[in-house]
């Protein structure tokens, strides 16, 4: 898989691709219906798949104080990508002079002129432009100029609702990761480098891997079964709580990962956590040993969760 910026020429050997546009954050099962058609496009037409996602969220530019939100980090999407048959990623920078950027300046002077594209796949509820001026039968008409056959692909249902993003969110913020990973098609994963802690785990016995939320966004706030798979690829089940620690001050939002069965060290490293389960909420407990306690039946209702 190739990471380009559309601030960079895009290789011979990258032109004339199929493009699927749009920002593609979660990469659910509307975005995999896309992205499929247009790998399906590459494959019978002979041609290169590129990916195009924005970097940061358009909501981002227009809302900075917004609360964190995203599903997927650029590396996740990258893999995912790479996972669902494209051959790149090309990524726009979606900032000031992008947002102001017309319509019709976008397809001719970007989509057909710098990344020369040779067909187009979109969902059906795609906009661009300048004020979001243009959809999905202006973009057809643009393309149709250049000879470029922009395709769009019906949205995908989940029972009487569509498939998005915002619907994955609501599931993560009430707890319901059975419905966010089935949305998702995997489970809801926050990717972060695992940072040094105060140590207070390990003294309880539970040596945790912390991990900063960042921009993601926050899941129902309580305790997880989880997945954790490490930068070396190797998995490891395990349990953790998320949240700001009310037993502790002063209240810090983190992800505090224990792995069952292991030993290491992890500082520094990259790991990447998949929310399998949610156990219970974040609960403050009246000592030390109440918050053990608690702590070992979390365990064992994680192990016995996990191993089914």
């Amino acid at each position: 898989m190739t990471r380009l910026s559309a601030a960079d020429a895009v290789p011979e050997a990258l032109r004339n691709a199929i493009v699927a546009l749009g920002n593609f954050d979660g990469f659910h099962l509307g975005h995999q219906a896309v992205v499929g058609r247009a790998v399906q496009r590459g494959f019978h037409e002979r041609r290169p798949v590129i990916v195009a996602t924005f970097d940061p969220h358009p909501v981002r530019l227009f809302k900075p104080d917004a609360p964190p939100f995203r599903l997927t980090s650029l590396a996740q999407r990258e893999q995912l990508f790479a996972h669902a048959g494209a051959d790149a990623m090309l990524v726009f920078e979606f900032d000031r002079a992008l947002a102001a950027t017309t319509a019709e300046d976008f397809v001719e002077r970007i989509i057909v002129g710098a990344i020369a594209a040779a067909g187009i796949v979109t969902g059906d509820d795609f906009t661009f432009g300048r004020g979001r001026a243009g959809d999905v039968a202006l973009l057809a008409e643009l393309a149709a100029v250049h000879g470029v056959i922009a395709e769009t692909v019906r949205p995908v249902c989940a029972g009487a609702e569509r498939v998005s993003s915002g619907r994955i969110r609501e599931a993560l913020i009430v707890g319901d990761i059975a419905a966010a990973t089935r949305l998702l098609t995997r489970p809801f994963a926050i990717e972060g480098v695992v940072e040094e802690g105060n140590q207070r785990g390990r003294e309880l016995g539970y040596p945790t891997a912390n991990v900063a939320l960042g921009d993601y966004q926050r899941p129902r706030y309580g305790v997880y079964a989880v997945r954790v798979r490490l930068d070396d690829g190797s998995e490891h089940e395990g349990v953790a709580n998320l949240g700001i620690r009310p037993m502790f001050e002063p209240p810090k939002e983190l992800l505090e990962a224990f792995i069952f069965d292991f030993d290491g060290d992890l500082y520094g490293r990259m790991i990447e956590v998949d929310l399998i389960a949610f156990l219970r909420d974040e609960a403050k407990f009246a000592s030390l040993a109440a918050l053990t306690e608690q702590m070992r039946a979390d365990e064992a209702e994680a192990r016995r969760l996990l191993s089914a």
